[in-house]
C-alpha cells in the first residue's frame, strides 16, 4: 500500500510472550476497521525480522506505542492496554495536532527505518 505524507500510523511494540500484549492484540488490530484513516501495525520486538532494528531499544513496558503522521513521529510512549485510552490518544493526535511527546532523534531514526518494513508487509 503506498504511503502518503498525511498517512497516520499507530505502531504497537509488543512481545508475543507478554500476556498483556496477547490480550490487547485483537482489540488493537480491530481498530483498523474503525473508520479512521489510520494504519494499525503490530510489531513483535523479539521477532527476528526486526531484531537488527530494535536491538538498541530497551522496551521495558508493554504496550509501547509509536504514532506517526507521514514521516513525522508525534508520540512514543507507554499506554495502558485499554482501547478507550488508545482511541482518545489517536483522536487527539489527529485533531489537535499537539507537540510531539516522547519523540527525539532516536525515535525519528527508528520510524524512518521501520516504515519500509511495514510497507513491505502491506501495512
Amino acid at each position: 500500500m503506498p504511503q502518503s505524507e498525511g498517512d497516520w500510523y499507530v505502531v504497537c511494540l509488543c512481545a508475543q510472550w507478554c500476556g498483556t500484549c496477547r490480550e490487547y492484540f485483537d482489540g488493537f488490530m480491530a481498530q483498523q476497521g474503525s473508520g479512521a484513516a489510520v494504519r494499525y501495525c503490530w510489531v513483535d520486538v523479539e521477532d527476528e525480522a526486526h531484531a537488527d532494528l530494535l536491538a538498541d531499544w530497551e522496551i521495558e513496558t508493554f504496550p509501547t506505542l509509536l504514532i506517526a503522521q507521514g514521516q513525522r513521529p508525534v508520540f512514543m510512549g507507554v499506554l495502558p492496554p485499554q482501547l478507550p485510552v488508545l482511541q482518545r490518544l489517536v483522536r487527539s493526535c489527529m485533531v489537535e495536532n499537539p507537540a510531539p511527546v516522547g519523540v527525539d532523534a532516536a525515535v525519528q531514526a527508528l520510524w524512518t527505518q521501520l516504515q519500509p518494513r511495514l510497507a513491505a508487509h502491506g501495512m
